[in-house]
């Protein structure tokens, strides 16, 4: 089931339709759910709010894309995958490699980490 999740939350939601997000991530996190980035803990609260977020990072760049390198990989509650991004980047084509840890509940993921690097040309 995580595995699955995973890929719905790498393909539908960060790869996904723009106009698609809230309700992916509907689909995809509890209505609790608690996404943490580097120095900003409890960032996000909610699908709507990950939604928000995930738009607002993807205007930044044309033609992102994620991918898996990694996993994912699922021990009891909690998921790990390595991914690739690319895009193009104020007119600069760009890569850049995060790390994603996920907590999965019975209505989705409840609780979410992530590293990742600075894009690069």
């Amino acid at each position: 089931m995580a595995a699955v999740s995973y890929d719905r939350w790498l393909h539908e939601l960060w790869n996904g339709e723009p106009d698609r997000l809230e309700s992916v991530a509907r689909g995809v996190v509890s209505p609790g759910f608690v996404g943490t980035w580097p120095g900003r803990p409890g960032l996000v609260h909610g699908p709507e709010e990950l939604a928000a977020v995930i738009r607002q990072g993807r205007e930044m760049f044309d033609e992102l894309r994620f991918e898996v390198e990694v996993g994912p990989i699922t021990q009891g509650d909690l998921t790990a995958a390595r991914w690739l991004a690319r895009g193009v980047h104020q007119g600069a084509a760009c890569e850049f490699r995060g790390h994603d840890l996920l907590r999965s509940g019975p209505e989705g993921f409840t609780e979410y980490w992530v590293l990742a690097e600075d894009p690069t040309g």
